[in-house]
């Protein structure tokens, strides 16, 4: 699995006041949406297109345009739905799926609560919306649901990982994944951050991404 940590500028700064604890709800959706287009514009530097003519008002040329069928969004709720028009700004012909999990408090797993993703995801190119990779139980069972499908090129977009999560996510998809799985898999990042504290949260991170999207817990 690749990691491709976006060092820009601009995205430093977007993020630096994402971290604020003095950044109230509003500016912090804002940032959010912002921050979600310039990791998207990177993310999406492999999506499929293809050679098209075309008549402009002088003369015909040859460009690209993207192939079918689209990019399948997918944000996991609830927090990825902050990320989302973010995401669909820079690609708005995409479809958008939803997914939601939760962890079980009793096997401690990743429980799927919402499904609305087709079927059959043979050929597509996925980007699924997750603001923090933290332990990594629940992008991992994502990913793994979505290469079960047939998805063979999926890249989760996240504010911040933590170093333990990008490891976790390898670990449980090597011992859950075929070997010949075939699928290609990236996390595109504004932020490796230090480490999970003991009640796993990322540090420095940012806090709970969803309560200061929302404003409620």
């Amino acid at each position: 699995m690749e990691t491709l940590v976006v060092d820009h500028p601009l995205v430093a700064h977007k993020l630096t006041t994402l971290r604020d604890v003095r950044t109230d709800s509003p500016t912090f959706r804002r940032l959010t949406d912002e921050l979600v287009t310039l990791l998207a514009y990177e993310a999406t530097r492999d999506v499929r297109v293809t050679e098209v003519t075309i008549q402009t008002p002088l003369v015909e040329a040859t460009g690209t345009q993207l192939t079918r069928p689209t990019p399948l969004v997918v944000p996991i709720l609830r927090a990825g739905l902050g990320m989302l028009d973010g995401m669909t700004r820079l690609l708005p012909t995409a479809e958008v799926g939803f997914l939601g999990m939760a962890r079980d408090e009793e096997t401690l797993q990743p429980a799927t609560y919402a499904d609305r993703l087709p079927q059959d995801l043979s050929g597509r190119q996925c980007y699924v919306l997750d603001p923090m990779l933290a332990t990594g139980g629940t992008l991992a069972a994502a990913l793994k649901l979505l290469v079960e499908r047939g998805a063979d090129h999926i890249t989760a977009i996240c504010l911040l990982v933590a170093p333990e999560g990008l490891v976790a996510v390898e670990q449980k998809l090597a011992e859950t994944l075929p070997d010949d799985h075939g699928a290609t898999l990236r996390v595109v990042t504004a932020a490796v951050d230090e480490r999970l504290n003991e009640d796993g949260f990322i540090l420095p991170g940012l806090g709970d991404a969803g309560d200061r999207l929302y404003g409620c817990s």
